[in-house]
């Protein structure tokens, strides 16, 4: 029996890697109740590929913010509760029903994610040195760096619209901005076993697209903080963050003659904490 769940995939010109995501979405031991592909306005919408599996098809036009594309998809969710997959990522067989069990053993629980494989063309990359809180609060370490995997959620659809779902003028770190919201109000729940391949290969990727992401979290931190929605304590620990992460960034700047961006950011900042002193 289908579980209560949306399985919500966003989608631009992969059609061959949507087939291959939604392979794995119907091969679930408990598939999900709906799935709904959000296309962000591919050339050719990948109709035929979604009827064969049985998806919904939303067709948008193109945003290039894969957070806007989610919330497409999670407008139009009929059920209980939302699981995203990227286009390019796949689900191994027993993903969903160990999140079920995994929330209905912790009914208190909002959201459950799981481990990752991370594969890279053929090559399996490791992930000895990726050491973080992964149940529980997650807070502190979400705001080192991105520590929940858009493709490993189970989360609650309620409470995701509640959270006004993720910032859709983000191109880049959306989900790590919308881990932070996330965090700071519910502790989150995990699955140990790997339960999602997430795949990098011969094909675009955002996460790629400007050969550092790291400008795109002070961004997404300082939108955050913009926002004034964390509670006290944690806002105390973001600016703490994100004058951390600013002085790693100006300094390679520095490193790589781009004083001026170092100059730029650093009067930025300076202009922010004084703001946040009166």
């Amino acid at each position: 029996m289908p579980f209560d769940v949306t399985a919500v995939i966003p989608h631009f010109e992969r059609e061959e890697l949507l087939a291959q995501a939604l392979e794995s979405v119907v091969r679930q031991t408990e598939p999900p109740a709906e799935i709904i592909v959000v296309d962000d306005g591919s050339r050719r919408p990948p109709e035929a590929v979604c009827r064969r599996y049985g998806a919904r098809l939303l067709v948008i036009g193109h945003t290039g913010k894969p957070g806007a594309v989610r919330n497409r998809g999670a407008e139009a969710a009929e059920s209980r509760w939302l699981a995203f997959l990227d286009s390019d990522d796949l689900w191994l067989p027993e993903k969903l029903e160990r999140q079920r069990r995994k929330l209905e053993s912790q009914p208190e629980m909002t959201l459950c994610h799981t481990r990752e494989i991370w594969q890279r063309g053929t090559e399996t990359v490791s992930q000895k040195k990726q050491k973080h809180l992964r149940e529980g609060d997650l807070f502190s370490d979400a705001l080192k760096k991105c520590i929940i995997g858009p493709s490993t959620v189970m989360l609650s659809g309620a409470v995701f619209k509640a959270l006004g779902g993720f910032d859709e003028t983000l191109e880049i770190a959306e989900d790590y901005e919308f881990w932070l919201r996330w965090t700071d109000r519910f502790p989150a729940a995990y699955c140990g076993e790997p339960s999602v391949v997430k795949r990098a290969g011969g094909w675009p990727q955002l996460s790629e697209k400007y050969g550092q992401i790291e400008i795109f979290r002070i961004e997404a931190l300082l939108r955050v903080l913009d926002k004034n929605v964390l509670g006290g304590l944690h806002r105390a620990e973001a600016l703490r963050e994100a004058e951390r992460k600013i002085g790693i960034y100006c300094h390679g700047c520095r490193k790589r003659g781009r004083t001026e961006e170092a100059l730029r950011m650093e009067r930025l900042w300076r202009e922010r904490r004084e703001g946040e002193e009166k």
